[in-house]
């Protein structure tokens, strides 16, 4: 029997591809405070060579090397004191006390034990090597680490030649990346917010230790995203972000170097325990399926909420993807486009990591079996529609995004809004964009080429409006900050060739069959935003009880000052010039933390823009039209989660009421459930979001430039 107080190292091969073992060592995953990675010898590549190499080195500089020949049938071990200079990838365990049994060709390693194989680390209290099986068996406080994933248990079993491996009653954690916003470069006068109130109150709440964290959303309905982000509009900035977990727990986990399979698994993004929601199945297996992407298939899978209430899920199979991700099937609502309620699934028919090509088919219901709910102006014949065999029952929806590389990326989209393809030229919206990033990526600017078919704007009180054709260059700046000062501003200049309605008679011909004049515009753009804190209140510590008890982070009271200055210079190329400034100011808070099951919520906003234009635009589309707009919003605790509230926009000079949105949420630590209604829109929407995924659902398109966009300050503000 040897006995030895110091390291020894287990050395396999068995790869036909030459790899630089700087790149597959362990020691990329960083080192723990007890080992010392270089008091071993370097490893260079990776030869063929059917062999084991098992190296026992002693304090005093003496090492003994055992090679084992893997292609023998017995297996058989040479004993070498002077050998090759070939290295070779190895298994590295070091322990307070190891032990060799030359008979059984059994090491033992106890205390503080530290194993670093070629795609993880694993710690334990006591560990046994097996080198005729090849097996090492890890007991007591087992902790396994292999790239973000963490797996701890009671007792643990690895064939390192194999490199697969089970552990017994295991819990673990997997790293997920989340995205906070802000909202700079907003002047909050946006009538069509993808956001309520009490979204938008905390995201710009003051900045404490924890950070709202992005989640997984899925959206039920019309719900629109228009951030100034990408296309005609002005940036928002999108910034912070901070790394977040999964945790669960399995009776056995099973895994090899590209997965793991969980029997009777429990999955939850809550922190605390019982927790609020959590996903069970019978077993389920994870595997990477490419650099970005990670599939997760599950049998007998539910969610549980509050641990009483369990609900089937019917898809076995999910990708956990660092990009937005479709839901299952979506429900929405559209009056003025669609007819009212309609169903819808997205398809993925290419993904990858520079593209991505997606389908979504709809089925109108509204229209098929209730065709005279809303009026369909696309129409040849509105009479005829109705029915589930009837082609403007259905509708289309197709998407590509193209990252080229960092700076450079292409999206299009062609959406169908029926399937009555003789009146195509009334169904078709289409758009496509080139964006180049330039400058620093950090903080860049955009340059996008642009191109819409029929695309549907809203420009408030105006209502909706379509440009049936236009193309040109759009330039965006990121957001600036003015150094010591709570201001900001984003500018923009545009170039674009535009065909849509007037009612300027003087620019239509006598004999048309439309109102369509075809014009250049030529536009620049400045928003300077600034937000004052005027007080902040304490938040409750974050804990189950107290902050986190109804919402991801705790609530902070604050109440802040809004100000905006907009100006806007557009010339046609007609000799038409219209110049605008818009200055905004508000006032927004939040009061109570909203831990307390009765009165412990209210949050507010109050509005006023003053417009101030000269002459106007021959577009119908940018005009600027409401000089006095008076927004608010108010939204109140009822009872424990639910929360109900109201934010509307109205033209003050004509009394005309913009847009209202109604909304109901139920909101948990975990998830919280939204139903929002725009009757002066004919919107609505059922909004579940699941706090810390990263993957998104989509009925309503978020990212789609053929949904609704509003035109705020005669800017067109896309998604």
């Amino acid at each position: 029997m040897l006995t030895l107080a110091t390291g020894f190292l287990i050395a396999t091969t068995f790869s036909t591809v030459e790899v630089a073992s700087e790149n597959n060592s362990a020691a990329l995953l960083g080192n723990p405070p007890s080992v010392d990675i270089n008091s071993f010898p370097p490893h260079p590549k990776i030869t063929n060579n059917p062999s084991k190499r098992i190296v026992i080195y002693s304090r005093s500089g003496s090492s003994v090397y055992y090679d084992f020949n893997l292609s023998a049938p017995d297996g058989s071990v040479i004993v070498q004191n002077n050998p090759s200079s070939e290295a070779i990838p190895a298994v590295e365990i070091l322990a307070d006390e190891q032990e060799y049994l030359a008979p059984q060709e059994i090491v033992k390693a106890r205390g503080n034990v530290v194993i670093r194989f070629d795609n993880g680390i694993l710690t334990a209290d006591e560990v046994l090597v097996n080198l005729r099986e090849r097996l090492a068996v890890a007991q007591g406080n087992v902790s396994l680490q292999r790239g973000d994933q963490k797996l701890r248990g009671d007792r643990f079993e690895y064939y390192f030649t194999q490199d697969r491996g089970v552990i017994f009653n295991a819990q673990g954690e997997i790293y997920q990346p989340s995205i906070t916003r802000d909202f700079r470069g907003d002047t909050g006068n946006n009538p069509l917010s993808s956001q309520i109130l009490s979204q938008q109150l905390q995201a710009n709440q003051p900045l404490r230790r924890v950070v709202s964290a992005g989640g997984y959303e899925f959206a039920v309905g019309s719900i629109r995203e228009f951030s100034l982000l990408q296309g005609g509009g002005l940036p928002t900035i999108t910034a912070g972000g901070q790394i977040n977990r999964l945790r669960f727990q399995a009776q056995r986990v099973d895994f090899d170097g590209q997965q793991w399979y969980a029997t009777n698994i429990r999955v939850t993004n809550d922190p605390f325990s019982p927790p609020e929601l959590e996903l069970r199945a019978d077993s389920a297996r994870l595997r990477s399926i490419s650099p970005f992407q990670d599939e997760l298939t599950t049998s007998n899978s539910r969610l549980v909420f509050d641990q009483t209430v369990s609900i089937p899920i019917i898809p076995s199979r999910l990708v956990i993807d660092k990009r937005r991700r479709p839901g299952w099937f979506s429900v929405g609502f559209d009056g003025e486009e669609l007819g009212g309620l309609y169903i819808e699934r997205e398809f993925e028919l290419h993904s990858d990591e520079k593209v991505r090509f997606s389908f979504t088919p709809r089925f109108l219901l509204q229209r098929a079996f209730f065709p005279d709910s809303f009026p369909d102006k696309n129409a040849v014949n509105p009479d005829h529609n109705g029915g589930i065999f009837n082609s403007t029952s259905y509708a289309l929806l197709a998407q590509i995004q193209a990252d080229f590389n960092e700076r450079t990326n292409l999206r299009g989209i062609f959406n169908l809004t029926g399937l009555d393809l003789d009146n195509i030229e009334n169904r078709l919206r289409a758009s496509a964009q080139l964006d180049y990033k330039f400058g620093n990526l950090s903080s860049p600017h955009t340059l996008s080429l642009q191109y819409n078919y029929r695309d549907r704007l809203f420009n408030g009180s105006l209502g909706f409006q379509t440009v049936q054709q236009s193309y040109g260059l759009v330039i965006n700046s990121p957001y600036i900050p003015i150094p010591n000062s709570p201001f900001g501003i984003v500018y923009q200049t545009s170039i674009q060739n535009i065909n849509a309605e007037t009612d300027k008679k003087e620019l239509l011909r006598p004999n048309r069959s439309t109102n369509r004049v075809t014009l250049t515009r030529y536009q620049g753009a400045a928003i300077l935003t600034g937000n004052i804190l005027l007080w902040s209140g304490k938040n409750l510590p974050p804990t189950a009880e107290e902050g986190l008890k109804y919402t991801p982070t705790p609530v902070t009271p604050f109440l802040s000052l809004n100000t905006g200055l907009t100006a806007v210079a557009s010339y046609y190329s007609n000799g038409d010039v219209q110049p605008a400034i818009t200055a905004t100011i508000g006032i927004q808070g939040q009061f109570g933390h909203f831990s307390r099951p009765f009165g412990d919520y209210t949050g507010f906003q109050l509005g006023f823009s003053q417009g101030i234009r000269g002459s106007q635009s021959p577009f119908l589309f940018d005009r600027f039209a409401d000089e006095q707009v008076l927004s608010l919003g108010f939204t109140q605790q009822l009872y424990g989660p639910l929360r109900v509230g109201i934010q509307t926009f109205r033209n003050l000079k004509t009394n005309q009421e913009i847009s209202t949105d109604y909304f109901l949420e139920y909101s948990r630590r975990t998830y919280n459930i939204i139903i929002r209604y725009n009757p002066v829109l004919q919107l609505g929407s059922i909004g579940l979001r699941i706090s810390d995924f990263n993957w998104e659902g989509n009925p309503g398109g978020f990212d789609t430039p053929s949904s609704v966009r509003p035109v705020v300050d005669t800017i067109k503000r896309d998604n």
